[in-house]
């Protein structure tokens, strides 16, 4: 029997009767990262990296939570579990887990381009490594964040320059921060919505030095708001809450939006790539690095990369799970999966 099973609760393990991101409540958790649909409300007890302990208490409530370092390890039943770095986003982390010299790796989301807020995704050698595929197809290739910063400046500052308010959509958790990071130098006020307000409190209150911001509210005076910039989740765009910032441009920051035709389809007027998952080129760097005998992949383009890991040698299979629903209600999906073409073996 594996260490590791799929089960209609999420990823179980029975020797240490212990499940990995459940989508359904169970007595222990070990959550890789604070997305929702990771980390879901309900179980008794969860475990996580010590950085995701305020986001999973100012997301779940008043929660049982025990906390590891990265690299520490516990014994559960005689399995040890460590968490290593994801990269994701702030805490996100892969769970290690080995018994009797079998090691698994679920690594959750994660992406290999250091992003200078969360801890850079580590690669770890193992048996069995289960890896997602959000973005799994080819033609998802990152630029250098830093290249992405720039551009993302440059247009806040077209708009300030000629009095027009920047509404940047990006994810509350993760995006957002590091969004800010883009536009903190520029000396232009800084606001954001409620909920990505409540993540920057998390992280504050935890002790991260992140610039500083301002909350928008029905009270905020609108005087305020000419030139400035708006964070704001992607379920801002289109809403009324948008018109108090007229005259405003809106832009998208998602990976999304490296597959033409989606800027146009969001009726948006700036796009720009950036994302918190790795790129084609990053799944398998990441892959390669684990050394792993076999590969399960997990939630995205699960088909299309599981049978080019087959066809370049690594044993891998696909498994349906409940994960990248956080991310993908916010994605257009495009029916490519059966059309692309993979690089040649």
């Amino acid at each position: 029997m594996a260490l590791i099973s799929f089960t209609d609760k999420g990823l179980y393990c029975a020797q240490g009767d212990f499940y990995i991101d459940p989508w359904k409540p169970v007595n222990k958790a070990i959550i890789t990262h604070a997305h929702s649909d990771h980390a879901r409300w309900g179980s008794n007890i969860y475990l996580c990296h010590q950085q995701s302990k305020q986001l999973l208490l100012s997301r779940l409530g008043n929660i049982a939570i025990q906390t590891l370092n990265w690299h520490e390890i516990i014994s559960v039943n005689g399995v040890e579990v460590s968490l290593y770095p994801a990269g994701h986003i702030i805490g996100s982390a892969q769970i290690k887990v080995s018994y009797k010299g079998e090691t698994w790796v679920a690594s959750g989301d994660y992406k290999t381009e250091d992003d200078t807020l969360s801890t850079p995704f580590e690669p770890v050698k193992c048996n069995y490594f289960i890896t997602e595929s959000t973005f799994g197809l080819p033609i998802y290739q990152w630029q250098p964040q830093q290249e992405i910063f720039t551009g993302i400046a440059t247009w806040v500052m077209k708009n300030n320059t000629d009095g027009i308010s920047s509404v940047l959509l990006a994810y509350s958790l993760g995006k957002a921060q590091r969004v800010l990071l883009a536009v903190a130098t520029l000396g232009i006020p800084i606001f954001v919505h409620g909920a990505v307000w409540n993540m920057h409190e998390a992280l504050l209150k935890d002790g991260w030095q992140l610039p500083a911001v301002q909350k928008l509210s029905p009270d905020t005076p609108k005087s305020l708001l000419k030139g400035c910039v708006i964070i704001a989740p992607p379920s801002a765009d289109g809403s009324p809450w948008l018109r108090k910032f007229n005259p405003y441009k809106v832009a998208v920051c998602s990976g999304w939006m490296q597959v033409r035709g989606n800027s146009r389809r969001r009726n948006v007027d700036a796009a720009f790539v950036l994302s918190d998952h790795a790129d084609w080129d990053g799944l398998l760097k990441a892959v390669h690095a684990t050394e792993a005998e076999k590969v399960y992949v997990t939630h995205g383009f699960q088909s299309v990369f599981s049978r080019y890991l087959n066809e370049i040698g690594i044993a891998s299979e696909e498994v349906k799970t409940a994960y990248g629903t956080e991310e993908e209600t916010d994605k257009l999906l495009e029916n490519i999966e059966a059309t692309i073409e993979l690089p040649e073996v």
